[in-house]
């Protein structure tokens, strides 16, 4: 069910994150952020989406950024850090610290936030896998922000992986084309609409 959005006035959400919010490698209108600004248009919510993330950023960098990022204005923001950090091998007792330390700095300015996950594979071990899947929803319950548990999960709904790869993601293997964009920013929105109504 999405959210419904009564009249107020218009909401300012910072997307901190990585190249996956940047739009790496797709035309400036075809990435994260313009798409997911064009969604909620289309939901009729007065917002204005920023596009806070820098291709390359961990967590840590997102914790460089955080406090300039909470310019006056902002009144929401997106948090969808870490996927550096995976590729990477970064310890997830880090990536935590730095997601506590990003979460402490919106709510010390009263800022709500949503925190986007993600799913690690298993190529670092079960005790990594374990640590870094727990440190997002367990953040989300420790800080009380609205919580969506995997940014690619909409790419993964029971289609066969290589036609979805194929279809979705750039050829990198890595990062969502303008379809697989689409397809995040059609299940991630609802979040979205209940941050601005939070």
């Amino acid at each position: 069910m999405v959210p419904t959005i009564a009249a107020a006035d218009q909401v300012t959400i910072a997307a901190l994150g990585d190249s996956l919010t940047a739009g790496y490698g797709l035309p400036a209108q075809d990435g994260f952020v313009p798409q997911l600004q064009g969604w909620l248009d289309a939901q009729g919510a007065d917002t204005v989406v920023i596009n806070a993330g820098v291709s390359g950023d961990t967590t840590a960098g997102g914790v460089s950024r955080v406090a300039w990022t909470l310019t006056p204005d902002v009144d929401k923001m997106i948090v969808n850090l870490g996927g550096n950090d995976l590729l990477r091998g970064i310890d997830p007792a880090v990536s935590r610290a730095n997601l506590d330390e990003i979460l402490a700095t919106a709510q010390a300015q009263d800022v709500d936030v949503l925190l986007v996950g993600l799913d690690a594979p298993g190529n670092y071990g079960p005790a990594y896998e374990a640590a870094f899947d727990a440190m997002y929803p367990e953040l989300a319950v420790q800080y009380g922000t609205i919580y969506y548990p995997d940014f690619f999960a909409p790419l993964n709904d029971g289609t066969d992986l290589d036609i979805a790869r194929a279809t979705y993601l750039q050829r990198d293997g890595i990062h969502p084309s303008a379809e697989g964009v689409a397809l995040i920013v059609g299940g991630i929105g609802p979040a979205v609409l209940e941050l601005i109504a939070d």
